[in-house]
């Protein structure tokens, strides 16, 4: 699925090329058959982890040692991207693997990796962060979930809500308060494992516009008893620094899945408007045809351009949280933009469900939302003026 031509950028190196085409024949083999089964469903079955797992699919930048691939964060990109062209858009693992797994590894101490990390990168566990509650958003600070000192460990109490895999998770980092009077300095990190949390529960599974299979979730945590070595890292307090930390990976992790779904999206389009005939002529002859697609191809060849560099910066470690923002805001915002358009040329097929391009229509309007809105993205971007 190739409609923009664009040579490959500088950090597409040769195994990299291969793991693609890995990725793709697996997908295509073993997950894009049962889609539709599974978007009716409104939820994936949890073996599709496990395979995921087996197929080096999770966790790719994880080192060897803790049962992953050793890759960069550019393998994470082409796997998360094969995902996306597949329509596979739903599944958790671009956040079980790009953001939780890395937590971990980054913060955690040598125990927690070696008894957490090789879990994830099998499917054997899956991964979820729980930050949003009721009421707080963006806010990170507002935060009133607690983590109190009982004894040798803690004590957690605090609802979430909008946790991406939370029907399945069975890992999941919590943000809560260790020190409510020290504000973001009495952030930290819990991680909690769900089988054996008598007082963790999981609400609703959230019915939403888009990503019908994501297990979108409410969590609750009553009295929930932690160990102390499941406060993740050596010390109380480092949550916030944690998260900002990490928080411009989360947010080119965005990107990626956004560039994958305008191409899907463009591809899909001309696809359709070569074969569909109107007026006794193939839709692509229409001059308003060709102009529409003109636009959205130079749109999408300028955002994948942008892409490419945010993502080579970032491999260097120079991508600050400033472009990250700016890629993450652009990119779900031209996504937006080039699939309205796109559905539009299909007429009143786009606005059917079995048709690809209404899903896609559904599914990208929470990009602009999720890890941190596009409102904040522009204050962040404001800041640095």
């Amino acid at each position: 699925m190739e409609a923009l031509n664009l040579p490959r950028p500088a950090w597409m190196t040769e195994d990299l090329i291969m793991l693609e085409e890995q990725a793709r024949r697996f997908i295509a083999a073993e997950f894009v058959p049962h889609l539709d089964r599974w978007h009716e469903a409104g939820i994936y079955e949890r073996d599709v982890w496990t395979k995921a797992g087996a197929a080096g699919l999770l966790c790719a930048t994880i080192p060897e040692e803790y049962g992953g691939a050793g890759g960069t964060f550019a393998h994470e990109a082409v796997i998360s991207r094969e995902m996306s062209l597949s329509g596979f858009d739903s599944f958790g693992a671009p956040l079980h693997s790009g953001i939780v797994a890395p937590y971990i590894l980054r913060y955690g101490t040598e125990e927690q990796k070696k008894r957490w990390l090789p879990k994830l990168c099998s499917g054997e566990m899956v991964g979820a962060i729980a930050m949003t509650e009721p009421g707080t958003g963006s806010d990170l600070q507002g935060v009133r979930t607690k983590a109190e000192k009982s004894g040798n460990g803690y004590v957690l109490n605090g609802a979430k809500t909008f946790i991406t895999n939370g029907q399945l998770a069975n890992l999941i980092i919590v943000v809560a308060k260790t020190d409510p009077k020290a504000g973001s300095k009495g952030v930290s990190l819990m991680v909690v494992e769900t089988d054996d949390a008598p007082g963790f529960r999981r609400g609703r599974k959230l019915k939403k516009l888009g990503l019908d299979a994501a297990d979108t979730s409410e969590l609750f945590f009553d009295d929930v008893k932690l160990p102390a070595e499941n406060l993740l890292g050596l010390e109380e307090g480092q949550g916030f620094y944690q998260l900002m930390k990490d928080l411009p990976q989360e947010r080119l992790i965005v990107a990626v899945n956004a560039i994958a779904m305008m191409e899907r999206a463009l591809a899909l389009t001309i696809d359709y408007v070569k074969q569909r005939q109107a007026f006794g002529k193939k839709i692509i002859e229409f001059q308003n045809t060709q102009f529409v697609l003109a636009e959205c191809k130079t749109e999408v060849t300028i955002a994948k351009v942008f892409h490419d560099y945010c993502i080579g910066l970032h491999l260097e470690g120079k991508l600050d949280t400033v472009t990250a923002s700016m890629a993450k805001y652009r990119l779900s915002d031209t996504l937006g933009t080039v699939i309205d358009r796109c559905l539009q040329l299909f007429g009143g097929y786009g606005f059917m469900d079995e048709y690809p391009i209404s899903r896609l229509y559904r599914d990208a309007r929470v990009l602009r939302i999720y890890a941190g809105t596009n409102e904040i993205m522009k204050l962040l971007i404001a800041r640095s003026l």
